[in-house]
């Protein structure tokens, strides 16, 4: 079940964007499909396709929250949405301004390359923030890894413990058969004639 966080307010502009990376953010939580869980763990998937099931849907969850929460914390380091909502509210006036035929001095110099001064500014921070992204995906890879161990391992003490069960269970049965083929009738006849030679035996008190 996927989550649904409330869309922040904000412009137009904003909520686009944040319903997008939703959408975005939910996709690929669930790109790893269960078809692909089941070929990691086909033996787990096949014995206990009902815990199999549980453990797929909580790690697909589990990656929505945790990218869900990093782009929150993005977000506020940066500012986005208030820096989102001044574009949107720039762009919108530049608009206006520009149907009503108006000039001045935060009109843009035809001499000004566009791109040139938008990477002047942005490389930087996205470069930096390609290798924070690096260091965080090797660290759930890391983590994944981790999981992946821990997983087969609950697995395979799973299949041990109901190993164990099943042969307790077949040497009760065998013992039950063993029980019900005893000749109980001789078996009570030979307790009585027993009990009574114990009793002839004894010497009077």
């Amino acid at each position: 079940m996927a989550t649904n966080p409330t869309v922040q307010t904000g412009s137009q502009r904003w909520t686009h964007f944040y319903s997008a990376l939703q959408l975005a953010i939910q996709r690929a939580g669930h790109k790893w499909t269960y078809e692909d869980f089941s070929e990691c763990f086909p033996l787990w998937c096949d014995e206990q396709p009902e815990g199999a099931e549980a453990v797929y849907g909580t790690v697909s969850r589990f990656v929505e929250s945790h990218i869900t929460t990093q782009c929150n914390e993005l977000f506020a380091t940066y500012d986005v949405k208030n820096n989102v909502d001044k574009l949107h509210e720039a762009v919108t006036e530049a608009r206006a301004r520009k149907r009503r035929g108006e000039t001045g001095k935060d009109v843009w110099r035809e001499d000004l390359d566009p791109r040139s001064a938008v990477r002047a500014r942005v490389v930087p921070v996205l470069e930096a923030e390609r290798d924070r992204l690096k260091d965080q995906l090797t660290k759930m890879r890391n983590q994944n890894a981790e999981l992946r161990k821990t997983v087969q391992a609950h697995a395979r003490e799973r299949k041990e413990m109901d190993e164990k069960t099943a042969e307790i269970l077949n040497f009760i049965d065998e013992v039950y058969a063993k029980w019900k083929d005893l000749p109980m009738s001789d078996m009570r006849n030979w307790a009585l004639i027993k009990a009574e030679a114990q009793n002839t035996m004894a010497p009077p008190s």
